[in-house]
């Protein structure tokens, strides 16, 4: 089976069982200023998972569309991609342990065809110092199945990850047991020493496909499913959402528990391929044979990795362009941009000609992967997203070949100073004198000031004899790393710096600051960011003038008067274009669900079970959180600074005193 018939499969099997169909969510998460992109499944979810009613039952499957940034530099090997897709089953305060694994089991073995002696499974051994007890439940079930399918099914504790490789596997054994470090869920760290209080959470079950391969050493003494050699690989996971943490060392069980299931969709297509590669499935095969093509090399030989990076990267860069990113310096641009020149870094390495935008290769990749994909993503099949999309990525090609230009300028200098007159080219053997050094430092200039990869600069230098310091480069980069993210920790949940009570507090403010500066200035103003910390919120929005004395006191008059009034704060689900109608405020040009999370301020007498939108001061598009009631700000709002910071858009700073 390809792809899009076990995305079909999965989805009407489900549907057949009582769920309703919903569509994949943006790339670029709606209301969730904590993350560039959707990493998950669930994250689209949480809301409903944390008690909120969804619109279209309590019974829910769909694909979601998937990135994670994080795993940039470990595309190359045989399974780690950027973008992919996560099959997933929702019940909501429903059904529970019992159906959803004999349920993902029947897929499995029957709809999937893969062969159950061929599964195997993990479960919660539990966390006594927190009277969590150990998940007889879901293992019992397991093995009831494994047995009625004539699969030896022992049951086995590990514990640690550390115990898995110093236990290994006995002749029968089929599910395991390990601890909170990976058969716990919870937002952020694993465990639930770690899980948040206030969140929900529980054990979960995950599966395992195992391809048979000899057990590589380097990993651990003996193998076992959490195994990382590359025998075992991980294709789903049963979340059994069952408790809510209330304090540091007390768990509470939720009063509906919800099933959270994630299935990566292009795992299992390599399980049902029987093929550790996930390569070699059909979204990236015609892809690596137009490489091979238009190269003359073999996907098997020592390019291996160089074929994986661009056909990875490509589909994700089709996905994001689709979903409105764009090139840039900062942010999910910067993300996008450096996918599309680390794969044109890769093509040029293949010798993949780069000519004119019909002939480049990227844009190639692109139409191989929107023609794989626009019957499930039909957003990907209109003439005018298939311009834009090959577009973008020849300008963005066509800049990074200048920037390669000037790198290669400023890297040929630096050779010929290390080689002492001659040019890097004309280095044949340094066997009788002693390796030259390029600094960490000049490596790390030459990335981020001229964009040049540091794969490049070791690659070339390498040829001429030249040895780059490479752990001095790194720790550059790590500093310069934890720069950026403490930069994005401010800027990404700003945002929202933290969910405290005062950041809260003000980001309910920030809501009525909106609207009164509309009420002020015009209806034309818009947000154009924010940042919101615990001792001060921050707003940049349009507008072409600098603003006089009594605006703003007029805007800190209408506020505050807001605030007196002590109107509810009320969070409402709605169809986007129900929303729409009621004049929502919400980010310019952003891709939104169908369903969305709006906040509505006021009137007086309005209620969850009746927000009354015609009379509500405030409503935006925002999936919180905020305070329940303005008279909960409990203070005097006051702007500290009103500035400009680009031409039509001016900047307030506001504090509550």
């Amino acid at each position: 089976m390809n792809v899009n018939e076990i995305r079909t499969r999965y989805i009407e099997f489900f549907k057949a069982r009582g769920h309703l169909q919903i569509p994949s969510a943006s790339l670029v998460p709606q209301n969730d200023p904590t993350t560039l992109f959707t990493g998950s499944g669930m994250q689209p979810l949480l809301p409903y998972l944390l008690g909120e009613t969804h619109p279209k039952g309590s019974r829910l499957v769909d694909s979601q569309k998937s990135f994670r940034a994080e795993d940039i530099e470990e595309v190359g090997d045989n399974r780690h991609t950027t973008f992919f897709e996560m099959l997933g089953n929702w019940s909501l305060g429903d059904y529970f342990k019992k159906e959803q694994i004999e349920w993902i089991f029947e897929f499995l073995t029957e709809e999937a065809g893969i062969d159950p002696n061929k599964l195997y499974v993990t479960c919660f051994i539990g966390a006594p110092e927190f009277d969590i007890p150990k998940d007889v439940e879901a293992a019992e079930v397991w093995q009831r199945l494994f047995t009625r399918s004539n699969v030896s099914a022992g049951i086995a504790d590990i514990g640690s990850e550390e115990d898995g490789y110093a236990r290994g596997m006995k002749p029968g054994e089929r599910i395991f047991y390990y601890d909170g470090g990976k058969n716990w869920w919870n937002r952020g760290k694993t465990g639930p020493n770690t899980t948040p209080v206030g969140d929900p959470c529980g054990p979960d079950s995950e599966m395992f496909y195992d391809f048979g391969t000899p057990h590589d050493p380097r990993f651990g003494t003996h193998c076992h499913p959490n195994c990382d050699c590359g025998r075992f690989l991980e294709i789903g996971n049963n979340v059994f959402m069952t408790y809510r943490k209330v304090a540091e060392d007390k768990f509470e069980p939720l009063d509906k528990p919800n099933i959270d299931h994630g299935s990566g969709l292009e795992r299992i297509a390599a399980a049902v391929n029987d093929n550790p590669d996930l390569f070699l499935i059909d979204v990236f095969k015609d892809v690596i044979d137009l490489l091979g093509h238009f190269s003359g090399k073999s996907y098997e030989g020592k390019d291996k990795r160089s074929f994986r990076i661009i056909a990875d990267h490509m589909r994700a860069v089709v996905f994001m362009l689709a979903d409105g990113v764009r090139s840039s310096n900062t942010a999910r641009g910067y993300v996008l941009r450096r996918l599309i020149r680390r794969a044109a870094q890769h093509a040029q390495k293949l010798e993949v000609e780069r000519d004119q935008r019909k002939e480049s290769m990227l844009n190639r990749c692109a139409s191989i992967i929107i023609e794989k994909y626009k019957a499930a993503y039909p957003e990907l099949s209109s003439e005018e997203t298939y311009e834009m999309i090959t577009n973008e990525i020849w300008k963005e090609e066509k800049q990074f070949g200048h920037t390669l230009e000037n790198g290669m300028k400023e890297l040929d200098m630096i050779l010929q100073g290390l080689i002492s007159d001659k040019k890097a080219g004309e280095v044949d053997d340094f066997s009788d004198d002693k390796p030259q050094k390029m600094s960490g430092e000049q490596a790390f200039t030459l990335f981020t000031t001229y964009g040049f990869p540091f794969e490049m600069t070791l690659e070339i230098a390498r040829e001429c004899g030249i040895e780059v310091d490479k752990r001095a480069f790194e720790e550059l980069m790590e500093k310069h790393q934890e720069l950026s993210r403490a930069g994005s920790e401010q800027k990404f949940k700003g945002g929202l710096l933290d969910h405290s009570e005062q950041t809260t507090r003000l980001h309910t403010a920030h809501h009525l600051l909106l609207k009164a500066l509309q009420s002020v200035l015009g209806p034309e103003v818009k947000q154009r960011g924010s940042n919101i910390t615990s001792a001060r919120l921050r707003i940049d929005f349009s507008y072409g003038a600098k603003m006089t004395p009594e605006q703003i006191a007029e805007v800190e008059r209408i506020v505050n008067e807001k605030i007196s009034e002590e109107l509810p704060v009320i969070h409402s689900s709605l169809p986007k274009e129900d929303a729409e109608k009621l004049g929502a405020e919400h980010e310019f040009g952003a891709k939104y669900p169908d369903i969305v999370s709006v906040y509505s301020i006021g009137p007086k007498d309005a209620t969850a079970d009746a927000p009354q939108f015609d009379h509500a001061f405030s409503i935006e598009f925002c999936g919180g959180p905020h305070v329940s009631n303005t008279k909960e700000l409990s203070g005097h709002f006051k702007i500290v600074k009103e500035e400009a910071v680009a031409s039509g858009i001016r900047r307030i700073k506001a504090i509550l005193e």
